[in-house]
C-alpha cells in the first residue's frame, strides 16, 4: 500500500522538493565545474568524431577491406571559430552538458525519493524499472549518436564539395550544436521501447495496435526525423529514421512479450 503523505502539509512537501532540486544543482554544478576545468580531456572527447583515425572510421575501414586504413588520413576538416567570445562559451557550454549527463544518475533517484512515498509498491517496483531502464536507454542512444550517426553524418557532409574551389571550414559553433542536438534527439528517441513497456503495463497499448498502425508510425518516424534532424540532407534523415524504425519494431515484440 501507498505510504501516507497526508501528515505533511503543502509547505513540507515544497519544502522536501526544494532539497532535492539543490542537491541535483549542487552535484550537476560540481560535475559541471570538473568538466571545465578538464578542458583538453572533455574537447578530447567531443572534437574526436572530426579526426580520421576516429575509431568509427577506423573499424569501417578495417571491415570493408575496400580502402586501406592509411587512406583514412586522407579526410581531413578544419574547425574555425567566428566570434571573440565563443570558444570560452562553448566551453561553459560543453561542461555544462557534460555536468547535466553526469549528474542525471542522482538527478533521478532524488526525484525518485520525492515521489516514492506517495506510490504503492507495486508502483514503485515499475518506476524504478522505468527510471533505470530509461536512462540506460538514454546513454545507449546518445552513445549510438556520438559513436555512428554523428560521425558519419559528419564525415559525409564535412567533406562534401560543389567544387574543388570550395574549401570546408566548418564553424565551431555548428560541430558543437549538430552534435548536441543529434545526442538529445537520439537520447529520447531510445527512450520509445521504455514508454511501449510502460503504456503496454498499464494497458494503454498493444502488440496488435501497433501492427495495425505500422505504416502510420513510419510516416510518424519520418515527420519527426526531419524535425530533430539539423541538416536537410537525405542521408542524415535515413541515418536517424533506421534507428527509430528498428527501435518501434523492438517495442512491438517487448510489447507482446508483457501481453
Amino acid at each position: 500500500m501507498a505510504v501516507d503523505t497526508d501528515k505533511q502539509s503543502f509547505w513540507e512537501h515544497l519544502d522536501v522538493f526544494r532539497v532535492a532540486v539543490v542537491k541535483s544543482l549542487l552535484v550537476a554544478v560540481v560535475f559541471g565545474v570538473t568538466a571545465f576545468c578538464f578542458k583538453e580531456e572533455l574537447f578530447a572527447v567531443i572534437l574526436a568524431p572530426k579526426d580520421a583515425d576516429f575509431i568509427t572510421y577506423r573499424l569501417l575501414y578495417s571491415l570493408s577491406g575496400l580502402v586501406p586504413e592509411s587512406g583514412a588520413s586522407d579526410f581531413l576538416v578544419k574547425l574555425i571559430n567566428t566570434g571573440l567570445a565563443e570558444q570560452f562559451v562553448i566551453h561553459m557550454k560543453a561542461a555544462l552538458c557534460a555536468g547535466i549527463l553526469c549528474a542525471l544518475p542522482y538527478i533521478l533517484y532524488q526525484l525518485f525519493r520525492f515521489v516514492s512515498p506517495a506510490l504503492y509498491i507495486n508502483e514503485r517496483k515499475y518506476v524504478v524499472r522505468v527510471v533505470g531502464g530509461g536512462y540506460a536507454m538514454f546513454a545507449l542512444g546518445v552513445a549510438v549518436s556520438y559513436f555512428l550517426i554523428f560521425p558519419l553524418t559528419f564525415r559525409f557532409l564535412g567533406t562534401y564539395q560543389v567544387s574543388g574551389e570550395v574549401d570546408n571550414m566548418i564553424a565551431l559553433q555548428s560541430y558543437i550544436s549538430t552534435l548536441m542536438t543529434m545526442s538529445l534527439a537520439m537520447g529520447l528517441v531510445f527512450e520509445i521501447p521504455i514508454l511501449s513497456w510502460l503504456f503496454a503495463k498499464l494497458g494503454f497499448l498493444s502488440a496488435d495496435f501497433m501492427r495495425r498502425y505500422r505504416k502510420h508510425a513510419i510516416v510518424v518516424i519520418l515527420v519527426v526525423a526531419a524535425i530533430i534532424t539539423p541538416t536537410s540532407d537525405v542521408f542524415t534523415l535515413l541515418l536517424v529514421v533506421l534507428p527509430m524504425w528498428l527501435l518501434y519494431e523492438i517495442s512491438i515484440w517487448i510489447v507482446k512479450q508483457v501481453g
